[in-house]
């Protein structure tokens, strides 16, 4: 009798008795019974024999090495332990079983156990037959297949135990199946013209896995197909300079060659009607997957580039590349190569604009993984990595800069300052210009302990535009002129600004970087608050609002549209437009300091005392003047006068600035008028 055959018995019997179970590996591992419901699997140590029985498919592990596996020093009682271990999991597995009958899935064997799980019963050991489905397979078919096994991924192979020696090989080899299976599954929808459909996963899988050179040249020819030649070239480049920089290598014959047939419009590399970029894609992925299936650290790296290029698209892109970018770092650290995790945390440098985290858990993860991947860093010879890593820390650290009393020196944003004058430093010594423009963008963002440095933020961004422009670093010349058209409208200086969002355009539309005009637009909209009525000015604001939408930024989504008409509504002094305002408004991260104006304006000026009594001062961020004039109002109109200093010392060096202003979207007005304001009404007996 065949092996297949008898499994397929085993199979009925087991079927016919009621007693199917279902075990996943592909995530957590965990089990099903035969009406779908997830099988209690008791602690973790029984789920961790489960989890060894199951990468030992099907075969008998010794209770010796079971014990081995457990613990690292196993118990004086490891054996009655692993028993009453495997009777919990019979128990949860078989309830049916009539007492003192024989197991017969999770089985005793001669110096040991096994698990005879049939074939169908795991969603690994499926997935590995329709991973290995043969090549005649119709395109459609095989892509249907690959679609539905990929699906059955939960998250990395067994999950749950990933730093178990004795799951590490099982894991990588799911791994690469699983990575080859995303390769033909592209291959064959591009075989099929469905070649759209193939890009987006295959973005993010060879951002996953940058070292993969064929991956790169699928990439780039996908992009020409799709009637991009820029973008394909510009990807070839990357891949070039990235083989260089990180391994050291110049790229194989076939990239060199693609990039002179991309250059030259090759005919062949169009196929004409019926063949697609997408098409290119999936056959291209195919051979990167079978040529470079083992190479996980390149392919680590050039996850994170991808994911770079990936952020800046906005919306999904944004979100993804966040996600993605994640998980490469997880990986990198999990491969135990420090030098390789300082590579792939490094090589994320997308330009960052606003003061406010999109995600602030995974930031601090991130600056968490960054601050340990530095620690385990040899120091010699990692100059550029150190302040790649150093510089991250301080990009991520955006919003951690203590509050009140102003200082550098304590707590988190004392080393998220630190670490941005320490990447500069290491910068200008590396004399590393891509380097130096990611050290400028962390101390941009650490620029906040105080109020009023406006024209100290302007030098930077001029800084970040010279450096840019002269070194070919376009994402960074954008941010460089973002940076000054906030500053130039924290000081007042509006046909600067304009330069500045017109040029920021200008590359946004020549380089497809959709983000940029979210922040132009918002700027055009405080433009038209300045000189325009009320209600165009609402419009403008609106209209910004709505480019919000999709961008995948809520750190600046949220309680902006109604801070904007808030501070249109303070400038034009009207009271009860505020007034109305308050109901289910959502103001997002602004709300404690909105909140006593809302109060007043409502006439509660008892509730607007207490709420003030206790109030905190804003973040150090792009619109810590303008929270604090909010507050200054408030605490004037109850004659708060312990508030009203500590507005009026916060606001101080900020007499020359614009309120709010140097966020580019908002402003409260001239912060002098509110300085004069609140010396009126300390002077008042």
């Amino acid at each position: 009798m065949s092996q297949e055959r008898e499994r397929e018995r085993e199979r009925e019997r087991r079927t016919d008795a009621g007693m199917r179970v279902d075990f996943g590996v592909l995530g957590p591992v965990l089990a099903w019974d035969e009406t779908g419901e997830a099988v209690s699997l008791k602690g973790p140590m029984h789920r961790a024999v489960l989890a060894r029985l199951l990468v030992a498919r099907r075969h008998v592990v010794p209770v010796s090495r079971l014990g081995e596996d457990l613990w690292e020093e196993p118990p004086a009682d490891a054996v009655g332990t692993i028993r009453t271990f495997v009777a919990g999991l019979r128990r949860a597995l078989e309830p049916d079983r009539p007492p003192r009958a024989p197991a017969r899935l999770l089985v005793t064997e001669g110096p040991g156990y096994a698990l005879r799980a049939a074939h169908d019963e795991v969603d690994a050991w499926r997935f590995e037959k329709a991973a290995g489905s043969r090549g005649d397979l119709r395109p459609a078919d095989l892509v249907s297949r690959l679609t539905d096994a990929l699906g059955s991924w939960r998250g990395p192979a067994y999950a749950d135990f990933a730093d178990e020696p004795w799951v590490r090989a099982e894991r990588s080899r799911l791994t690469e199946l699983r990575l080859h299976a995303v390769e033909r599954r592209a291959e064959a929808q591009i075989a099929l013209g469905a070649a759209a459909e193939a890009v987006p996963d295959l973005d993010a899988h060879v951002a996953e896995h940058p070292w993969r050179e064929d991956a790169w040249q699928l990439l780039a020819l996908a992009l020409y197909r799709s009637g991009r030649q820029a973008d394909a070239l510009s990807v070839v480049r990357r891949a070039r300079k990235m083989l260089s920089d990180r391994l050291g290598v110049d790229p194989g014959p076939r990239l060199r060659r693609l990039e002179a047939d991309l250059l030259q419009q090759a005919d062949h590399l169009d196929p004409g009607p019926g063949g697609t970029a997408d098409q290119v894609w999936a056959q291209a992925a195919a051979a990167y997957e079978s040529a470079v299936a083992s190479r996980a650290r390149t392919r680590l790296e050039s996850t994170a580039g991808l994911m770079r290029d990936l952020a800046v698209t906005g919306g999904d892109g944004l979100e993804a590349a966040r996600r993605h970018r994640v998980a490469a770092v997880a990986a990198a650290e999990q491969l135990g190569d420090p030098e390789l995790t300082a590579r792939v945390i490094g090589i994320y440098d997308v330009p960052a604009i606003w003061t406010r985290s999109d995600d602030p858990v995974q930031a601090e993860w991130l600056v968490g993984a960054a601050e340990r991947t530095l620690q385990l860093l040899p120091a010699a010879n990692h100059g550029a990595a150190q302040g790649r890593l150093l510089a991250t820390i301080a990009v991520e650290s955006r919003g951690t800069l203590p509050t009140e009393p102003a200082t550098t020196g304590a707590g988190a944003g004392a080393r998220a300052f630190q670490a941005a004058r320490q990447a500069e430093r290491i910068a200008r010594r590396l004399n590393n210009p891509s380097l130096l423009a990611f050290a400028l963008n962390g101390l941009f963002m650490q620029t906040f302990h105080r109020a009023g440095l406006a024209a100290r933020r302007d030098a930077i961004g001029a800084e970040v535009v010279s450096l840019s422009a002269h070194n070919d670093l376009v994402t960074y010349e954008v941010l460089g002129h973002l940076i000054r058209l906030q500053s130039r409208c924290a000081l007042a200086d509006f046909s600067g600004a304009d330069q500045h969002a017109a040029a920021a355009n200008t590359l946004s539309e020549r380089h497809e970087l959709p983000l940029v005009s979210v922040f132009t637009t918002w700027y055009q909209a405080l433009r038209a608050s300045m000189t325009q009525p009320l209600r165009t000015a609402e419009s403008a604001y609106k209209e910004a609002a709505d480019r919000l939408d999709g961008a995948g930024m809520p750190g600046l989504q949220r309680g902006l549209l109604p801070l904007a008409r808030l501070s249109l509504y303070v400038r034009h002094n009207r009271p009860a437009l505020i007034a109305e305002m308050d109901g289910r408004t959502d103001w997002g991260p602004y709300e404690p300091w909105v909140r006593p104006v809302l109060l007043v304006s409502q006439g509660h000026d008892d509730a607007a005392r207490h709420v003030l009594r206790d109030i905190a001062s804003p973040p150090r961020d792009l619109m810590f003047e303008a929270l604090w004039c909010l507050v200054a109002q408030a605490a004037i109109r109850v004659d708060d006068r312990a508030v009203m200093r500590r507005a009026s010392l916060q606001l101080e060096p900020a007499s020359a600035e614009l309120a709010g202003a140097g966020s580019g979207l908002i402003t409260l007005g001239p912060v002098s008028g509110q300085l004069n304001a609140l010396a009126s009404a300390l002077a008042r007996p």
